[in-house]
């Protein structure tokens, strides 16, 4: 068994136990888990029922099947999980999230944000829907838990319309693969200045 699975499933094993000093623990376990391993976390969040709203989930469902997508990411559907994607993100030592955001840019438009703006952004955003929300407790909850994470960047879609509907916009839809490339990209820059 390598190290980094080792602490995989030290981690698992660690959130069955409720006392104080063992949350510590864990604590420490997923601090050593993200150091020990250098994975790239690809996540898209979104609720694919909201047109736009989903349009993270359709970039990962993209690249989850283009083969030009590299083997050493890891590609996450987050949809509305919120809290629920604390243990998948614990693992990454560098994470991007897929969204879509409010830039008051012209529909489609894609913006990569990294860390140092990100928490600038989630704090001045307009809350829209539940999971808008949820990215930003999520990010709240990393820091609070002292989960390490690398890098962490926000791949922001401009929406045109968020409503009932499972069919994105034209302008995000053509965003989509322009987005694709972005992460993969990105992801490539990361793995070479880890």
């Amino acid at each position: 068994m390598g190290r980094a699975e080792w602490f995989k499933k030290a981690t698992a094993f660690s959130e069955y136990i409720p006392s104080l000093p063992n949350l510590a623990a864990r604590r420490l376990i997923c601090a050593m888990s993200a150091a020990a391993n250098n994975d790239i976390l690809v996540l898209g969040l979104g609720n694919t029922l909201l047109t736009d709203d989903g349009a993270g989930v359709h970039v990962v469902r993209r690249l989850t099947a283009d083969a030009a997508t590299p083997p050493w990411v890891r590609v996450v559907d987050g949809g509305t999980m919120g809290f629920r994607l604390t243990h998948i993100l614990s693992d990454a030592a560098h994470v991007l999230i897929i969204d879509a955001a409010d830039m008051s840019a012209p529909p489609g438009s894609i913006r990569l944000i990294d860390k140092e703006a990100l928490a600038a952004h989630v704090a001045r955003a307009k809350r829209t829907s539940a999971h808008e929300a949820g990215l930003a407790d999520l990010l709240g909850l990393l820091r609070l838990e002292n989960i390490l994470v690398r890098h962490v960047a926000l791949l922001a879609i401009q929406p045109q319309t968020i409503g009932w509907g499972v069919a994105l916009s034209v302008p995000v839809a053509k965003a989509v693969g322009p987005a694709c490339a972005m992460v993969r990209s990105t992801v490539a820059a990361w793995r070479r200045h880890p």
